[in-house]
């Protein structure tokens, strides 16, 4: 996992904090399973932070845009304990699922 941060440049000011970062789930289904586990978690403060989530070649790309720095970390953070969660969960219980 590799995440990054940046300040957007594209104008819209409201949003000026994002972060991107992407996991390598080792295949599509594996990567499945973990969009379908946390995209039903909304964002607590959606006027605050927005979350977009994809899949593809095996991977989850999620990106995070926030008003705040304070606001993009909390969300940042308490994602990645859900998606260390379900990683973990799939390697404790996926074994005899067929990935």
């Amino acid at each position: 996992m590799a995440p990054t941060a940046s300040v957007v440049s594209d104008g819209d000011a409201k949003w000026e904090f994002s972060c991107d970062f992407e996991v390598d789930c080792e295949s599509e289904k594996k990567a499945s399973i973990v969009y379908n586990a946390l995209v039903v978690d909304k964002e607590l403060q959606p006027d605050k932070v927005k979350r977009e989530m994809t899949v593809s070649d095996g991977k989850l790309s999620v990106h995070f845009e926030a008003v705040e720095a304070r606001f993009l970390r909390a969300s940042y953070s308490a994602f990645l304990d859900v998606l260390t969660l379900a990683i973990k969960t799939i390697e404790d219980f996926g074994q005899g699922l067929d990935f």
